[in-house]
């Protein structure tokens, strides 16, 4: 099974995890969700799979670029 790291493309701090270790995605689903500058940004799954680590938690602040979840598919 290949996996993926999925990263941020904003830098922001972790409002909602909608997934849990374990959970199932498909593509275009969302991991989290970063707040940044007032606004809520969804970082989405780039493919289907099965959430095998999440890397950060609520309220944790992220940069640009982070990995916050790994996927295997």
């Amino acid at each position: 099974m290949p996996e993926i790291k999925i990263v941020t493309e904003v830098a922001g701090r972790i409002c909602a995890t909608p997934v849990q270790v374990g959970g199932t995605v498909d593509d275009g689903d969302d991991v989290v969700v970063v707040e940044a500058m007032k606004m809520e940004i969804p970082v989405p799954s780039p493919a289907s799979g099965t959430i095998t680590s999440l890397l950060v938690k609520l309220d944790d602040v992220v940069a640009e670029g982070q990995a916050i979840a790994i996927v295997a598919n």
